[in-house]
């Protein structure tokens, strides 16, 4: 249970995104890298069979008619393969990727010069293309509906417009946050897909797989452990494998137990449902020092010595998928599974507001 666990005290005004271990973000220093995890193949990619069907489908018609794809969009949350598709895309096609992201191209003209330097059928990966600047933007309809940009000769009132005729290449755009793109720029994409959390099934086959890359030899239900907790996310089921890895060797384990996983994890403070210290200090606060809320965010977030907005955008997320937390007009209410989770007995009308 969560009271058993010590979660000591918090790192306020921390980037808490790259601190937390369950973080769906990308994490620089990994010793492994996530390249050396990732299939090459579409075959080999674990997850997602209704994407994978259209997507093979979308591909073999290209090499079929022997022109590049239609520009292809990946949406969805952290950490779910977005980057990996589109290597796997570039693979599968057997042509060249670039690779670059929106908040990397700070004005037009940097756009303009990347275009412009690739060759025919190649791939343009723009990672967060959501974040791209709005004159970036106009320059990529042009650039993928018509495959030509127009650069500009000169400033004032002498200033032309040269058209450059581009090679036909094809752009794979990845956004976490496809309501922000502008509708001209989602309208130019031939294929949109849209990638959805893992099931633990899936997610104990991919654990499986990255064992048998990092040469991690797990016994039987230990992959269903790291499963559990890696928030249906493959980024964070691989990092969680690298932590026990780390655990197998400074303790010379030459098989991974299920207790072992266990045993490893709590040291992280990670629990049986891939909850961190952020977020039982949430439920903690809502349960013990709000009677189960409701509680309004700016109380919450003073209580566990954290940013409002770390705790919006990077806590409660996943504690609403999950069920432990519901927002209300009056503010957030620990559900009756948050209360039992604490190993706490629900208040009498708890039940009886869901």
């Amino acid at each position: 249970m969560a009271e058993e666990m010590d979660f000591g005290t918090s790192n306020t005004g921390a980037n808490e995104e790259s601190l937390r271990m369950v973080s769906s973000q990308p994490i620089g220093n990994e010793p492994v890298s996530d390249e050396e995890l990732r299939p090459h193949v579409l075959d080999g990619f674990i997850g997602q069979p209704r994407l994978k069907a259209q997507l093979q489908l979308f591909l073999d018609a290209a090499r079929k008619r022997d022109v590049p794809p239609d520009h292809i969009l990946l949406a969805g949350p952290p950490g779910l393969g977005k980057t990996t598709l589109a290597m796997i895309v570039a693979n599968e096609l057997e042509v060249p990727i670039r690779v670059t992201s929106g908040p990397a191209v700070q004005h037009a003209g940097d756009l303009a010069s990347i275009l412009s330097s690739l060759d025919t059928g190649e791939v343009l990966f723009i990672d967060e293309i959501h974040r791209l600047p709005r004159a970036a933007e106009e320059l990529l309809y042009i650039a993928m509906e018509d495959f030509r940009v127009d650069v500009m000769v000169g400033k004032g009132p002498g200033a032309s417009s040269i058209p450059l005729t581009l090679p036909r290449f094809t752009v794979i755009g990845a956004t976490t946050r496809e309501g922000m793109l502008p509708s001209p720029l989602r309208a130019r994409f031939g294929f949109t897909a849209h990638l959805d959390y893992y099931p633990h099934e899936e997610l104990e086959k991919l654990v499986e797989r990255s064992a048998n890359v990092l040469g991690v030899n797990l016994d039987a239900g230990s992959a269903h452990e790291l499963a559990l907790r890696s928030r249906g996310t493959p980024r964070i089921a691989n990092r969680l494998l690298r932590r026990v890895r780390d655990w197998a060797i400074v303790h010379d384990l030459i098989v991974v137990r299920p207790d072992d996983v266990k045993e490893a994890l709590a040291l992280y403070q990670i629990d049986s449902e891939g909850l961190d210290r952020l977020d039982i200090a949430v439920l903690e606060a809502i349960v013990r020092n709000f009677n189960g809320g409701p509680v309004g965010l700016n109380n919450l977030s003073a209580m566990v010595g954290e940013e409002s907005e770390t705790v919006e955008t990077v806590c409660e997320p996943y504690l609403v998928r999950e069920g432990f937390l519901i927002r209300t007009p009056k503010g957030r209410v620990a559900t009756e599974k948050a209360w039992r989770h604490l190993g706490l007995t629900p208040r009498d009308d708890v039940s009886k507001l869901f």
